[in-house]
């Protein structure tokens, strides 16, 4: 939505000595790029789409866009003078991009990477270029490569036990290995390495050695460290495969027997403690893995939130650098304004409500006869007029059938000011119509109407005396409803808002 330039017309005595050395700027029209929030996952060799929308929605057609990663030059994609432009384009793209443009009527366009490789993870930005005006999005491709299911075999003996060796390729990006016995417990790699493939593409190589016959078995387990997909391989290691038994170990086999006739009373003794001890540990076994499933649970949970209020500030910070082009996030603007100290009057606001229910479907007098437009003002301010700065204030408008609601400026400095010397700039309900009137008596400098998508209970006004500009934002959705943008204020400020819509007796033209 557009804003324009307001200036005091004939009906007002000084601005209208400025004209001549100030003229009437050119209306601009703006416009900002959105793309996904979220990074945009895909699988390696599939298709991907890198979604791109204008807001408002506008067509595209006749603009530049652009994609491109680190430089704009050379460029993933560039679509200029309705074609593309192969000739500028990175030439690891070549044959696999395209642009999905059947909406761009409406500013909506899509980049397509076909057969997507692991190159192309990372960050990419979609630009559009209307003449001068240039606005552009960044979004993130986060390519994974699931690499083939773990390959695991034995090497033999070695150092008293037997060192098992797993092997994997095609991951992307870089693997995490683990080894696990029965009961899930880790055990410790005693060698890895990772290497690349021409195709970026990771090779990983992991080994263990198991001295303690009773594992029984190993499972290699290899993981996406980003996304959580897992491939594993168990592999079972019997008894007879580690190393042959030592002199002295067959010494104690053969003694054995004496030693258990020695040891049956005592094993006998304690057979019923040991049942009650394994008990025990099998409940602390399960208490244990319970505690460890909740804490992983909450160490999620607790990554979730952080990325979450990471992002959110990420933005924050991206909008408070260049808030003044961004028409959203009335609540972040805040920030950046200073609450003004208004009020309004609730005894007048529920008499002029009455008379206004009372009044409708009646003829509205001329105003020239009866009393003027700041008559019935229920807003006022604890000063003479805003000093200069930045200033926000709300105001429930409710679901009233006509209200008008903005500033006016005051010129005259005599104890009786007339509205031939207030310049109103205000926004008008009429019913279910909105409008944007700049005024001063009689004379209509802008009026544009507003197609609003959905009725504001709550209007929420910042004035921006220091960048000349004056904008409304519906609080019920949270959405910019319209700019007086590069305003001359020449005269004192005051609020304005009333339960009816504004009459005039003669309409001039803009």
């Amino acid at each position: 939505m557009k804003g324009s330039p307001a200036f005091p017309l004939a009906g007002c005595p000084f601005p209208l000595l400025l004209l001549v050395s100030v003229g009437v700027s050119e209306e601009v029209s703006w416009f900002y790029v959105k793309g996904p929030a979220e990074p945009i996952a895909v699988l390696l060799g599939t298709d991907a789409t890198l979604p791109c929308q204008l807001f408002p929605e506008q067509s595209a057609a006749h603009m530049g866009i652009r994609w491109y990663r680190a430089q704009p030059t050379p460029a993933v994609l560039l679509f200029h003078s309705g074609q593309e432009q192969g000739e500028v384009q990175m030439p690891e793209y070549w044959g696999r991009t395209q642009l999905v443009r059947h909406a761009i009527g409406t500013g909506s366009v899509a980049l397509q990477i076909q057969q997507v490789q692991a190159s192309d993870d990372g960050l990419y930005h979609c630009q559009f270029t209307d003449g001068f005006t240039s606005r552009e999005v960044s979004m993130e491709l986060r390519v994974i490569g699931l690499g083939s299911a773990p390959l695991v075999r034995m090497t033999g003996p070695e150092n008293g036990g037997i060192r098992v060796l797993c092997s994997s390729s095609g991951w992307f990006p870089k693997p995490k290995v683990q080894w696990r016995d029965t009961v899930r417990d880790t055990l410790l790699s005693s060698s890895e390495s990772q290497t690349q493939d021409r195709d970026g593409l990771f090779q990983v190589e992991a080994s263990l050695l198991v001295t303690d016959r009773a594992i029984g078995n190993v499972v290699c387990s290899i993981q996406n460290p980003i996304y959580g997909q897992e491939k594993s391989k168990a592999i079972l290691l019997p008894e007879p495969f580690f190393p042959t038994t030592s002199p002295w170990k067959v010494a104690l086999a053969c003694s054995l027997p004496i030693l258990l006739v020695l040891l049956g009373g005592i094993s006998l003794a304690t057979w019923k403690e040991h049942q009650v001890k394994r008990r025990e540990m099998k409940k602390w076994s399960k208490e244990h893995d319970e505690m460890l499933q909740m804490k992983k649970e909450t160490k999620t949970a607790l990554k979730i939130r952080d990325d979450l209020q990471a992002d959110l500030d990420r933005r924050k910070a991206l909008y408070k650098e260049d808030w003044k082009k961004a028409l959203l996030y009335p609540d972040w603007r805040k920030e950046l304004f200073q609450l003004a100290p208004v009020m309004i009057n609730q005894e007048m606001l529920d008499q002029d409500k009455s008379k206004t229910e009372e009044n409708r479907g009646e003829e509205t007098a001329d105003p020239s006869a009866g009393d003027s437009q700041v008559a019935h003002n229920v807003i006022t301010l604890s000063q003479e007029g805003f000093m200069l700065g930045r200033y926000y204030w709300e105001v429930d408008v409710e679901d009233a059938e006509e209200w008008t609601l903005g500033v006016y400026e005051l010129y005259a400095q005599d104890a009786s000011p007339t509205d031939s010397s207030r310049n109103f700039r205000v926004l008008e309900k009429k019913g279910d119509g909105y409008r944007a009137l700049a005024f001063c008596s009689q004379d209509i400098s802008l009026e544009e109407p507003l197609p609003l998508k959905t009725h504001p209970l709550k209007i929420a006004i910042f004035l921006d005396q220091e960048d000349n500009d004056l904008s409304f934002y519906n609080m019920t959705d949270e959405t910019h409803i319209f700019s007086f943008a590069q305003v001359i204020f020449l005269g004192s400020i005051y609020p304005y808002f009333k339960r009816n819509s504004m009459e005039f007796s003669v309409i001039a033209q803009p």
